[in-house]
Order: C-alpha cells, then structure tokens, then sequence
C-alpha cells in the first residue's frame, strides 16, 4: 500500500486526461482514495488485476503542421499500477544504465546530454552522425523488450504484468485494436522501457563502439560523435543494426552525417541548434555552440501569435500577458543553458511587436507604429517577463 500511496500522489500531482471508463482523478479523490487503491492492492495480490484498453487521441506535432503524434491514455487505475511498477523497477535498471543515457533518469537532463556533446565535439569528434528513430515507441518488439527486462526481473507476476500492457490494446474512433509491437505511448512506463531496450545499444557501443567516438543518448533521440567521416559511418551501420533486433529502424531521410570542422556544418539535437563558431579571443579556434533550433523558434512564435490573434482583441491585455509569461518564462529556463543572447532578444523584439498590434487593434488604432505609440516603458509597465539577460552558461570567448 505504501508503493500505491506513493504512485497515486504522483498521478495525482500529473491530473492528465481519463481513459476509456471516463474516471478522472478527481473523481476518485471525490469516490475515496482509500477504498480505491486497497481494491488495486487486492487485486494484484489475488493476480485479478486486468488493464484496461487505451484511449488514443491524435495530437499534433509542434512546429510540423498537419503531423500528428497518437498519444495512448490508461485509466487512472492503470496509471497509479504502472507508476506504482516504475518506483520499484527504476532503481533495479538504473544499477546497470551506462552514462551514454540521459533521458527520463533520475538527476539527470538534457541540458546534461548537450554539455556531453559540447564537451566530446570541442576535444575533436567533428563528425556527427545525428540519428532518428523511425516511430521509436510504436515499433519496439515485445519478445525483444520482454528479453531485455528479464535480464533483471525475475519476478513472474511482473514479467505478465509488463506483458499485459504491452498488449492491452487501443481504443480509437469506437475501435479497438490490439498492439502487437511497440509500447504504449503516453503511459507512465513507458519511457523506463523504451530506456531498458535502448540499453542494449548503450551496451554494444560500449563493447565495439568506443573507438568510433561518443555515443549521447535522450531516449530514443541519440548521436555519435566520431573524429572522422568512415567512424561516423560504421557508427550508422552498428545503430543500424542493433536498432533492427529490437524491431527498430532508422528514419532515412531525418538521420544523416554532418561535419562540425571550422563551422561547416551544424545539427539540432534536444531543441538546440549547434554548431562551431570562431572564438573573438583566439582566432582560428573554434568552439561548439548551441541556441534554440528554427522549429523551436517557430513553435514559441505560434504560441504567441494565438495569444495575440485578431480573435482575442476582446480580452484585457493584461490578461493576455498573464497567458504568456509562464509560456516565455519556462522557454528561457530551458534554453538559457546556452548561447541564446541573440534569440532571446528576436524573441522579447517579436513579443513587443505583437502586443503593441494586439493593443491597436483592440483601442482601433491604424498602422503598426508600435516603437513610437508602445515603447519599451509601456511593455515593461505591463509586466511582460524578458528573455534579454536570462542566458545562462555561455561560453564568453566565443560568440555567434
């Protein structure tokens, strides 16, 4: 019951959707919590537990119009199991999870896969083969993955619970389908078992890899840093390979090799354009550096043009600034951590634009004259959060 407490306080703390029986978190705190996870923990104790199928929604794509992304989403008895499994199998999978992997672990980030790139690129591993998983969550094979968890659980009752989910099957447009491959994506398991399959291929470029360069890992989005062209290549042919026994292949059109020597060429990778800039200090020298990708641009800039639409001139701008400062706010604390300085000013310049427009057309004001009629006073009276002086970590002998 302890594990269940614990599990259902991090669902609760997540809300999320229902799933196919409709229930919602608050439905259950309404109904009692007690009463629901004793009848959980009766259930699994009696082996009566069976999951639910999933209900999957379509969301779209950040940045990619008219791309979706199928989301499956448990009921909230299955999320509070599933959590319930993660807090007790992570700890049994993170003994033998290899520094290559840096996603969805505990205390680590992103931020900390860049700075192994940066680091492995800046002592001479210029040849990057930047890597994507075709459908990654959707195409795992489940006897591979099953295989991989076996490894460390020998429990069989978990070994079937693992294997129940895999195949509780989707619930789309009034159908429902059963899984054969992949894992349910949206569930709260599913990361530590893409990250269990995936460790095989830590593993491998461990034991015949490591001459080829510096393998850096976020879940299923990864690249190989080689110090020349024929490594990157063999290193494309071993992901290749390992890939496809966990029934995995690589996008071919989203995956290639580039060359970071001199500034050439440059690569996105966690949100983050980088690429070699001459240092101002050293010149000749050059330094890896990162700052926020086109699609990541894009995808605040649409944020903020459907705060500010045309639609919205009815709201108080002050309410519309409200709406976007948590946006702008958790966009700077992620992308600070690096050289953004330039971004981040297009960035406050793009905002100012389009709350001076928002305010004309709300007061039916003509032009756009928003630097002389709406001046940075009036932007800062509003309260707008500013990205401008936010960067954090940058390397100062080097700018872009």
């Amino acid at each position: 019951m302890d594990v269940l407490w614990r599990a259902w306080s991090v669902v609760c703390a997540n809300r999320g959707a229902p799933g196919v029986d409709g229930v919602t978190v608050d439905a259950v705190a309404a109904a009692g919590v007690e009463v629901f996870l004793q009848d959980l923990s009766e259930q699994l104790r009696t082996h009566a537990y069976r999951p639910s199928v999933l209900r999957r929604v379509q969301i779209p794509k950040p940045g990619r119009p008219g791309e979706f992304r199928p989301l499956s989403i448990p009921t909230v008895a299955d999320r509070v199991v599933m959590t319930a499994a993660k807090l007790v199998l992570e700890p049994v999978f993170e003994a033998d999870f290899l520094p290559a992997s840096y996603g969805f672990r505990p205390r680590r980030s992103a931020i900390d896969a860049c700075e192994a790139v940066r680091v492995a690129t800046n002592q001479g591993r210029e040849w990057v083969f930047e890597a994507d998983i075709r459908d990654c969550f959707g195409t795992i094979g489940h006897d591979a993955l099953l295989a991989q968890v076996a490894r460390r659980v020998v429990d069989r009752s978990m070994l079937k619970l693992i294997g129940a989910w895999l195949r509780m099957g989707v619930l789309e447009g009034g159908v429902t389908s059963r899984t054969g491959e992949g894992t349910p994506q949206g569930s709260p398991i599913s990361p530590l078992l893409a990250n269990v399959a995936l460790h095989l291929l830590d593993e491998v470029w461990q034991e015949r890899g490591g001459r080829l360069g510096t393998l850096v890992r976020f879940a299923d989005d990864f690249v190989a840093l080689s110090p020349t062209r024929e490594r990157a290549e063999q290193a494309r042919e071993l992901a290749s390979e390992v890939l496809g026994g966990l029934g995995m292949r690589l996008h071919p059109e989203k995956s290639g090799i580039v060359c970071l020597t001199r500034g050439r060429q440059g690569f996105v990778f966690l949100g983050f354009h980088h690429r070699k800039v001459e240092s101002w200090k050293r010149r000749g020298r050059f330094y890896l550096q990162r700052w926020p990708s086109a699609r990541a641009l894009g995808v605040l800039r649409d944020k903020v043009r459907a705060a500010t639409s045309h639609s919205r001139t009815e709201r108080p701008v002050v309410a519309v600034v409200a709406d976007l400062n948590p946006v702008l706010r958790g966009w700077a604390g992620y992308f600070r951590n690096g050289n953004s300085g330039r971004k981040f000013n297009a960035v406050d310049q793009y905002v100012h634009e389009r709350l001076a427009i928002f305010a004309s057309r709300k007061h039916g004001l003509a032009g756009r004259n928003w630097t002389t009629r709406y001046t940075y006073e009036w932007i800062s009276r509003l309260g707008v959060f500013r990205l401008t002086g936010n960067v954090r970590g940058a390397t100062v002998h080097a700018q872009r």
